[in-house]
């Protein structure tokens, strides 16, 4: 199903913050990521909170912000509900071949839209995102940015892809998933405001995040 238009404008899929908050072309809002934690923790009033209502949000041309929202809760508590990890990596995936696709606007089904997670405990989660979110936002920059432009953002994307799908087969190792989220976030980041150390980063860490089921199996084995 298409999901219905935001009721404000949509920025662009890979407009970097200040230009999709409306800005001044080039202008950097401030703490990007702690605003999109923010407007995140804004639905959290609810009983219950879909992804189809996380992205109405947002907005439907909001590829970063929609990915980066999961790959965040990754990293969080939440990530110990059964089965909460393999939803986010579906959505990261999802949302990130569709941009290697290079769709304009974002489409997820139904059955992926209508999940819902408590509001109380989407709550508890947004606040130890906020310390996550401050530190990505104080240590980021414009850096290295032919690794986060045309081309190469497709690459980008299409490792997010990758790890997304990586997730479920992952879900029951521990640290895996909070690992794999953080990678994400770090791309997304990245991309958000043009970074490219974040994105070399992360794939530095994808390395630490996909050598931890080897050492998991290595001492079962002993």
């Amino acid at each position: 199903m298409m999901l219905p238009a935001s009721a404000r404008p949509d920025p662009a899929p890979d407009a970097p913050d200040g230009e999709a908050a409306g800005g001044a072309p080039g202008a950097k809002a401030p703490r990007p990521v702690r605003l999109i934690v923010e407007q995140l923790d804004a639905l959290t009033g609810a009983k219950q909170v879909s992804l189809g209502e996380i992205v109405l949000s947002f907005g439907r041309t909001s590829f970063l912000p929609v990915m980066l929202v999961p790959a965040l809760l990754l990293v969080s508590p939440l990530s110990g509900i059964p089965l909460f990890s393999t939803f986010c990596g579906l959505c990261i995936a999802l949302v990130a071949l569709q941009r290697v696709a290079q769709r304009q606007r974002l489409w997820l089904p139904g059955w992926l839209t209508r999940r819902q997670i408590s509001g109380a405990a989407l709550h508890r989660g947004v606040r130890v995102l906020r310390r996550v979110a401050d530190w990505l936002d104080r240590n980021s920059r414009p850096r290295l940015q032919f690794l986060v432009t045309p081309p190469m953002n497709v690459v980008c994307y299409g490792l997010c892809a990758l790890v997304g799908l990586t997730v479920p087969f992952l879900e029951l190792v521990p640290f895996s998933s909070s690992l794999l989220g953080l990678v994400v976030s770090l791309i997304a980041v990245g991309l958000l405001v043009r970074d490219g150390v974040y994105v070399i980063g992360s794939v530095l860490l994808a390395g630490v995040a996909l050598s931890v089921p080897f050492f998991v199996v290595a001492k079962v084995v002993e």
